[in-house]
């Protein structure tokens, strides 16, 4: 017995240790030390979901170390830098921005409007603003250019047909120049309240009104008079911004129709969605369509159904020109077959240096004109002249100072009438 007793003793030696220092010297001499956890698992209880909670991996490590502004690593489009006080389309969003070497900052934006809302909104908007409207959108040249000092503007619609999408409206704004943003090179520190003054905000100036003030007392009182009788809005104030041929269309019945509103039967029938259209470039779904095509149904402008088989097109973008607007315009003045004319009667008549430039289409109506007296459109929205100009943009106020009056000398009626039977 005695050979065995040292054994028992260490056994009893053993017992009395803790089971994790057992199994940690167990696992030095024969276990690898891939199986010690799972021996250190087994003898002290713990549960394998606790252990996978020890032992696994921090997340943290495997994020990216950030260092600066992360906000500032990945700029949102609508931090691209534009004038601050360049207008934006109100029903727009903004879809990406960018800096390029030639066209400067390019931002993209997307609207359900159609384009010519968005025309007309930058044409008013950056007229008001004192931009001058270099170029007027065509069919030939969609693109509105304007520029102001030494920033130029552009506004084309996305023409790629793989960017189209189904009644949305996707238009690009390159803006170039000295107040154009440049793409930064290096970081630049965020300002903080401490260091940097907090602007004064300033109230900005009316340039419409200014612009107003510029014109004759009678070309105030027109437009007045026509924004009255709901033939303007209240976004139509800018007198010496160009017109295009669709709002001239537009405001031509809408103020013919008001004038005459005690004359059922001179009024101009308004077309309906249903009809087809007769120019392909004004379909029904055009919002002016039912005055543009009016007016072609009534024979007031060429197209097919006048026997013009080439007015195929209206071109609604295209600037309106002096021999356009008094072309549509004198008919309903006169009530009556335009006369024959040639060009030397128009000479003789009116004594226009240019006459020979004038459409032969124009010539009749420019001829009948004079024969108005001083209700002559000609007279009254462009003065005296020798110069006619026919192929000159007419301005928003050479258009309410046309369609203010409406008929033959003394007999016709004018905005002020239909202020004063509405009183």
């Amino acid at each position: 017995m005695s050979p065995s007793l040292p054994n028992w003793r260490v056994a009893k030696a053993v017992l009395k240790r803790s089971p994790l220092a057992i199994a940690v010297d167990i696992g030095r001499l024969v276990v690898p030390s891939c199986l010690l956890i799972a021996t250190i698992v087994s003898i002290s209880g713990c549960t394998g979901q606790s252990l996978q909670k020890t032992f696994a991996p921090d997340p943290n490590l495997d994020r990216p170390v950030s260092v600066g502004n992360p906000a500032a690593e990945t700029p949102s489009p609508a931090a691209s830098d534009l004038p601050a006080d360049f207008p934006r389309y109100p029903q727009a969003k903004l879809q990406s921005a960018e800096q390029t070497t030639d066209r400067g900052t390019v931002t993209t934006w997307t609207t359900s409007d159609p384009i010519d809302f968005v025309y007309k909104f930058y044409q008013q908007e950056l007229t008001a603003k004192q931009w001058q409207i270099v170029t007027q959108p065509s069919d030939s040249n969609p693109i509105l250019v304007a520029k102001l000092a030494r920033v130029d503007v552009s506004i084309a619609p996305q023409t790629s047909p793989d960017k189209q999408q189904t009644g949305v409206t996707t238009y690009t704004i390159s803006i170039a120049g000295a107040t154009a943003a440049a793409a930064p090179t290096t970081p630049t520190p965020t300002p903080t309240t401490e260091n940097t003054p907090t602007p004064t905000p300033t109230a900005a100036p009316l340039p419409s009104t200014k612009s107003i003030a510029k014109l004759p007392a009678t070309t105030t009182e027109y437009l007045k008079d026509l924004t009255q009788i709901g033939v303007f809005t209240s976004a139509d104030t800018a007198p010496n911004r160009a017109v295009t041929r669709r709002e001239y269309a537009r405001w031509l019945v809408a103020a013919h129709n008001r004038i005459t509103g005690t004359k059922p039967t001179q009024q101009i029938k308004l077309a309906t969605t249903d009809t087809k259209p007769v120019f392909q470039d004004v379909p029904s779904t055009n919002p002016d369509f039912p005055s543009i095509q009016g007016l072609a149904e009534a024979g007031l402008i060429p197209s097919p159904l006048s026997g013009d088989a080439t007015a195929v097109l209206f071109r609604p973008n295209a600037p309106l020109t002096r021999e356009q607007m008094i072309l549509w315009k004198v008919p309903l003045d006169t009530r009556q077959t335009l006369p024959n004319a040639s060009l030397d009667a128009v000479k003789q008549t009116w004594g226009f240096q240019d006459a020979g430039k004038v459409d032969p289409k124009a010539l009749r109506a420019v001829l009948a004109d004079f024969q108005n007296g001083e209700q002559s459109n000609i007279r009254r929205a462009f003065g005296y002249t020798t110069l006619f100009q026919p192929k000159k943009t007419v301005n928003l106020g050479e258009v309410a100072t046309a369609l203010w009056y409406f008929g033959a000398n003394s007999e016709g009626l004018s905005a002020r009438d239909a202020i004063a039977i509405d009183k």
